[in-house]
C-alpha cells in the first residue's frame, strides 16, 4: 500500500495498515514547509481577540499555527475554534484548546458549514488558518452568510525531490496493490514525479482517497479506480479493507 502523506504525519496511517494485514510503503509526495514572510501572520495573532471564530483547515494549519500563537501570546479564552476534522482537534486540544467544533461525519469544508454555529455567523468576525493557496469555499461561503473573513496562511507546500527508481521497481514487481492520497497536491505531485511509465501503473491501481474532490483529479487523471472512502486515517484503510474483501 502506498502512502503518500508528507513524513511527519504518516505514522498513524503505516501502523494501521500494517494492524489491518498491509505493507506499507511510504513514500511522501508533500512537504510542509514555513511561509517565507512570518509578519503578516504575526500581525494578525497580536490582534487575535478581534475575531469571534479561528477556523483551522488541516493538522498542519493547527499545528503551525499554534506554534506561532503560543509564542507570542495565550490563545483568547473567548475565542470559539473550529477545525475540518478530528486530527486538526487533537492537535488543537495539544496546545490546551479544548472546546472545538468539529463535523461529526464529513470532515472537510462542506461538512463544517453544515454546522449551526457556522451558519449563525452574519455580523462575526472570522479567521482561517491555512496554507498558502487554500480552498475558497469555506471563506466565501461564510462571507455570503455576513461574516467577514480573514485568511492566516500559516504553512506552504512543496513537492519533495525524492528519487523514484526504488518505487518504480516495486511496482513493476508488482508489490504495490493500492495508493493512497489524502490531498489533490500530494496526488498531482505523485503523478509528476512518477514520470511516463510510472504514470500508467498509477492510473491502473486502485486509489483510495477521502474525499470526493480528490478522487474527481484522479480521474482527470486517468486513475481507472478512484474510492472514495469515510474521512481520516481509519476511513483510508476501512474503505482498503472493504475493497480487497470483495468476492
Amino acid at each position: 500500500m502506498l502512502i503518500t502523506r508528507a513524513s511527519h504525519q504518516a505514522q498513524r496511517l503505516v501502523d494501521l495498515v500494517v494492524a489491518a494485514g498491509g505493507e506499507p510503503i511510504a513514500f511522501p509526495t508533500l512537504e510542509i514547509h514555513d511561509v517565507a514572510d512570518t509578519a503578516p501572520l504575526n500581525a494578525l495573532i497580536d490582534r487575535l481577540e478581534k475575531f469571534d471564530l479561528a477556523i483551522f483547515i488541516s493538522p498542519n494549519a493547527a499545528a503551525k499555527a499554534m506554534n506561532l500563537i503560543t509564542a507570542r501570546r495565550t490563545f483568547p479564552a473567548d475565542l470559539r475554534a473550529a477545525a475540518v476534522g478530528p486530527g486538526s482537534a487533537r492537535e488543537l486540544k495539544h496546545f490546551g484548546v479544548g472546546e472545538v467544533l468539529v463535523p461529526a461525519t464529513r470532515h472537510d469544508s462542506e461538512g463544517l458549514l453544515e454546522l449551526p454555529p457556522l451558519r449563525a455567523v452574519a455580523g462575526k468576525n472570522v479567521v482561517i488558518f491555512r496554507g498558502e493557496g487554500g480552498r475558497e469555499l469555506l471563506g466565501d461561503t461564510l462571507m455570503q452568510r455576513g461574516a467577514r473573513v480573514e485568511y492566516a496562511e500559516c504553512y506552504r507546500r512543496t513537492r519533495p525531490a525524492a528519487a523514484t527508481g526504488d518505487l518504480l521497481r516495486r511496482w513493476s514487481r508488482n508489490e504495490i496493490a493500492a495508493v493512497t492520497v489524502t490531498s489533490s497536491d500530494s496526488l498531482r505531485n505523485l503523478y509528476d514525479m512518477l514520470g511516463k511509465l510510472g504514470r500508467q501503473w498509477l492510473k491502473t491501481t486502485p486509489l483510495f482517497a477521502p474525499h470526493p474532490h480528490i478522487a474527481e483529479v484522479a480521474r482527470q487523471l486517468g486513475v481507472r479506480s478512484a474510492v472514495v472512502t469515510e474521512g481520516g486515517d481509519e476511513g483510508l484503510v476501512a474503505g482498503m479493507v472493504a475493497w480487497f474483501s470483495r468476492p
